[in-house]
């Protein structure tokens, strides 16, 4: 620090008399580029953030400029690994004992059409988030996939095919080992009546229907299919399991949602 900011009064470095600590103090909304860990290595992204910590009841503020610093000069691939690791430096560097970053970004796939095998890439959303809390930490990894759904019950009771509709699956998971956000995906895509692909030939678009038509689910069929997948998986030891159907007969959505702690399973 040069002279002349060391002789700048620091008001939020005063003592506060209020004596009302706050929970969260940071910042919120800021865009940055980031890497993120990807099974052919790390890829190229734009990322939102959120960084805070508490605050004690006799500190005025926080040190925002260091929320800022932290992600700047960070270059190490967005992962669980990466997140545990910037949440104990932010701790550090802002001296709290409780804080919380989340991050969120777009992630691709490159994905092989059903039949034709033409290659494109499909999108996602990622978020990661890192906390602490009464010294427990803990790191989530979710993602938000893209679906089909076709309803059964439609399909049973009309003789001209069945309706059917894009859906989104979210499924946030805290884990004891190492899940690509590529096999994540997959929990999902296979929970399905159908996945989802950026590019399909005439061929492709035939399998896609057929294979959603013989494959009818509720909303409630994708959720347990999902959740059927987790509980299965040795790795996750938490999870939040979302579908939400965007009706093509309704103007309203079918919703669902399982959480399930398999520590105290």
């Amino acid at each position: 620090m040069d002279q002349a900011s060391s002789a700048l009064p620091d008001v939020q470095n005063l003592i506060d008399g209020r004596n009302i600590p706050i929970d969260l103090v940071g910042i919120r909304g800021l865009t940055v580029p980031l890497l993120v860990q990807s099974v052919k290595g790390p890829q190229p992204t734009v990322a939102k953030v959120c960084m805070c910590v508490g605050l004690p009841a006799d500190k005025r503020g926080t040190h925002m400029s260091r929320f800022v610093s932290l992600i700047a000069d960070s270059r190490e691939p967005l992962s669980a690994d990466m997140m545990r690791s910037m949440l104990e430096k932010m701790l550090e560097l802002l001296e709290a004992s409780e804080g919380r970053i989340e991050v969120t970004c777009p992630f691709f796939v490159t994905k092989a059409s059903p039949v034709s095998k033409l290659k494109s890439l499909m999108n996602y959303d990622v978020r990661f988030i890192a906390e602490r809390r009464k010294g427990a930490m803990r790191i989530i990894q979710e993602v938000t996939v893209p679906v089909t759904s076709l309803c059964p019950c439609s399909r049973e009771i009309s003789d001209y095919g069945a309706h059917n509709q894009r859906s989104h699956i979210t499924v946030a998971v805290e884990l004891n080992g190492a899940m690509t956000l590529e096999e994540q995906i997959r929990f999902a895509e296979t929970s399905a009546s159908c996945e989802l692909w950026s590019r399909l030939k005439r061929n492709d678009e035939k399998y896609v229907t057929e294979f959603a038509y013989d494959h009818p689910k509720f909303v409630e069929d994708i959720i347990r299919d999902v959740c059927k997948q987790l509980n299965a998986d040795e790795r996750v030891v938490w999870y939040q399991a979302q579908a939400e159907n965007f009706e093509s007969i309704h103007n309203h959505s079918a919703y669902a949602q399982i959480s399930r702690d398999k520590r105290n399973a």
